[in-house]
């Protein structure tokens, strides 16, 4: 294999990407109206989908380039069969350090142990609200008890620093930030509030819908604990950090709207049918299923890798008059 093949990941803007999020099903077992359509919804045929074998070719690749971090999403990646499958295969590829997952944790309970023991590293839950009727108006499902069961069987098997996701929407989960404040508090999870942003199917979105994460601090400084910012050690972590100041547990803000941070950003991201995106909200894919199936090589791979990072654009451009959304939404890309 030739040495340039072992040259990190590095954009034209001297931004190394040692984080892959990789999406295993574009399915889902609820609605939640920021990330797919009620109805009338076209999931890929389980052929276009990648093989966990195929998945770990790539990621083996990407490991030869200094990628460290993997995060599986979806969709729900636990409607995946045998997942733990996969991480194991991902857990013996060497370079890699960490395999985590989001997950909305209707099904976490009965997985919780198996992912342990296949070697996940951490879990990350999303929960937008306590309250089953705001909880069934974002998600169009039932499910908060079984998602509470769910945190509380990763907790069980040993899963520390649990996250719980919780994307604040305006005029609908302002009386949420307060109990999952005090939730997180009080179960010793680290609660990360997330802007709401433009991905959603149906296209609704609109700026008036964002709850800023500095109208979130506001508040729960206010209502719950005072906050103090803490130190970012990880400069390309996406939220900012801060500590309750009686020393119990902290919060983070990921604040993609207002205040994006992509000028540290060190992430990739592969669908489910193996297109890498350099972006969340980008609009160009580089198809790695093509060079999977048509018997390429693993120098392809790393090359496709390489100009996908090199493509990447200054930031994802949000702010500018000129941004257009990607046309797939979240659960088509992967959280």
């Amino acid at each position: 294999m030739s040495s340039d093949i072992q040259n990190p990941l590095v954009d034209s803007f001297g931004r190394a990407h040692t984080s892959l999020r990789v999406s295993v099903t574009d399915r889902c077992n609820i609605r939640c109206f920021y990330c797919m359509p009620l109805e009338n919804i076209r999931f890929k045929a389980r052929a276009e989908l990648l093989t966990f074998e195929e998945i770990a070719r790539v990621v083996r690749v990407a490991a030869l380039h200094g990628v460290r971090k993997l995060r599986l999403t979806g969709g729900e990646p636990l409607v995946r069969s045998n997942l733990p499958e996969l991480i194991r295969l991902l857990r013996e590829i060497g370079g890699i350090e960490e395999v985590a997952l989001t997950t909305n944790g209707i099904l976490l309970a009965e997985q919780a142990e198996a992912l342990k023991q296949a070697g996940l590293s951490r879990v990350n839950i999303s929960l937008d609200s306590l309250n089953e009727e705001i909880f069934q108006q974002i998600t169009r499902r039932a499910g908060v008890e079984r998602v509470l069961a769910g945190i509380a069987a990763a907790q069980k098997v040993g899963f520390a620093e649990i996250r719980l996701n919780t994307v604040a929407i305006r005029h609908l989960t302002e009386g949420e930030i307060v109990p999952l404040a005090n939730f997180a508090r009080e179960n010793d999870l680290h609660l990360r509030f997330i802007e709401f942003m433009p991905l959603d199917a149906d296209k609704a979105w609109h700026t008036d819908q964002v709850l800023s994460g500095r109208q979130l601090r506001e508040i729960i400084s206010r209502d719950v604990a005072p906050l103090v910012e803490i130190d970012r050690l990880d400069k390309s972590q996406p939220a900012t950090d801060y500590a309750y100041a009686d020393g119990k547990q902290r919060v983070g803000f990921i604040n993609s709207v207002t205040e994006p941070f992509c000028g540290s950003c060190n992430r990739l991201r592969m669908t489910a049918e193996g297109q890498l995106r350099n972006c969340l909200f980008g609009t160009t894919e580089w198809d790695a299923r093509q060079i999977l199936r048509s018997g390429g090589s693993d120098h392809e791979l790393a090359k496709l890798l390489s100009d996908c990072v090199r493509a990447k654009k200054a930031s994802h451009g949000m702010d500018s008059p000129e941004f257009v959304p990607p046309e797939r939404a979240m659960y088509q890309i992967g959280g």
